[in-house]
């Protein structure tokens, strides 16, 4: 007797493509749900470093960064979702086969074969890893903050990385099912919105302290490491494709995706400003470690966050696991890691490969505004990666901020 296979433990995050000569069916997302889709994919930890950033940058400049790195990256998700209509609209004539695209590395395959799909894919895992790696930083240094002797942690953010937050991914590596990690995922996600409400009532409660007179613009070298963490802030641009598809009317995607961005950046930059206005040259590179050791702060401080990956190997997986887990103890600084990541990786996933895609697989089409427009991403976004990267990575702006 063959045996029975749960549904819910093979559910696939994409649907298979449609058979030989078919064309996509439509998604059964509504506009809300979709709506609802892109926040989560979106917001994530890197959001509690956006007050530091603006520190570093200054209020005015922070807020024109995040802005900016807005704007560019609805606009190069739109650069993927012309590529995909481009392809799918131009069937084989000989054989009537439609082309599918699916993700971001059939995107990389059509402009680049094989070496593109393995490039593609490989910044994707790597940007997720980053994440992860910040995820468990930010969690074990705000439990170690809870355990302070003269303003000094008593026990290292790695202890509590190794022995308690290590064991529970690895154990939670061992799910299969997609259905089963949803409730981990919702929970992650509702303690992000606890952990900012609880962040802006704190900064309410200085209101008397704020001033406008703190930093507007703190000089231009500040301007790449608080870009580089708006850039990580607008994490989730590999799921562009698949939130698209999920839609059954794709053709409201566009302004599901800009009321999405609007209302994410205009969130993003009231939490910067206010964080920034409320402790001045006192905000810590994660805002909750200003935040009193009161019933409400240890709430957000104790928050856990799940993560899962599917690997072939469950070896491998808890292999992963303790990569990300060593790679997190060894990361001195939350703030300065997640710009470094936004101006390399997820720099590279949201404005170059775009906009290289696009010149490639739309050049015919496209009008010489078009390319002009696409050439300067590229080439900003290159510059950006370069000099955000050398930016991150040197101790000037300790050495100016005089950063504990």
């Amino acid at each position: 007797m063959a045996a029975t296979v749960d549904s819910s433990s093979t559910a696939p995050l994409l649907r298979g493509p449609p058979s030989t000569g078919q064309r996509r069916t439509a998604g059964k997302a509504t506009s809300a749900q979709t709506l609802g889709n892109i926040v989560v994919s979106i917001v994530g930890t890197g959001v509690l470093g956006l007050p530091y950033a603006f520190r570093v940058a200054g209020w005015l400049a922070g807020s024109l960064g995040v802005a900016v790195a807005g704007v560019s990256t609805y606009f190069c998700m739109l650069l993927l979702i012309q590529c995909r209509d481009g392809l799918e609209g131009n069937d084989d004539e000989e054989t009537g086969d439609a082309t599918h695209i699916q993700s971001y590395g059939d995107l990389g395959a059509k402009a680049f074969g094989t070496t593109g799909r393995y490039l593609t894919e490989f910044l994707v895992l790597i940007s997720q890893a980053g994440g992860s790696v910040a995820y468990l930083v930010f969690i074990g240094q705000n439990l170690s903050s809870l355990f302070t002797n003269t303003s000094r942690s008593i026990i290292p953010p790695s202890i509590f990385i190794f022995l308690l937050l290590l064991p529970i991914e690895l154990a939670l590596s061992f799910i299969r099912s997609l259905s089963s990690i949803a409730p981990f995922s919702a929970f992650a996600d509702a303690c992000n919105v606890l952990a900012m409400a609880i962040v802006i009532k704190e900064d309410f409660q200085l209101f008397d302290r704020f001033s406008l007179e703190r930093g507007a613009f703190n000089g231009t070298w500040g301007l790449p490491f608080a870009g580089g963490v708006a850039v990580f802030c607008f994490e989730g641009f590999s799921m562009t494709l698949a939130l698209e598809a999920s839609m059954a009317d794709r053709r409201k995607f566009r302004w599901v995706l800009l009321l999405a961005f609007i209302t994410i950046t205009l969130v993003y930059i009231s939490f910067g400003i206010f964080g920034y206005l409320a402790y001045g040259d006192e905000t810590k590179d994660i805002i909750t470690l200003n935040l009193p050791n009161d019933w409400s702060a240890i709430t957000v401080k104790v928050r856990c966050n799940a993560y899962g990956e599917r690997l072939s190997l469950q070896g491998a997986r808890m292999l992963v696991l303790l990569i990300v887990a060593i790679i997190a103890s060894c990361i001195p600084g939350f703030g300065t890691f997640i710009s470094l990541v936004g101006s390399t990786l997820c720099s590279l996933l949201s404005f170059v490969l775009p906009a290289t895609f696009h010149l490639l697989l739309m050049g015919s089409n496209l009008k010489l505004w078009q390319r002009a427009v696409d050439y300067l991403v590229l080439l900003v976004g290159l510059a950006f990666a370069c000099y955000g990267t050398y930016d991150a990575l040197s101790d000037r702006i300790r050495v100016s901020k005089s950063i504990p």
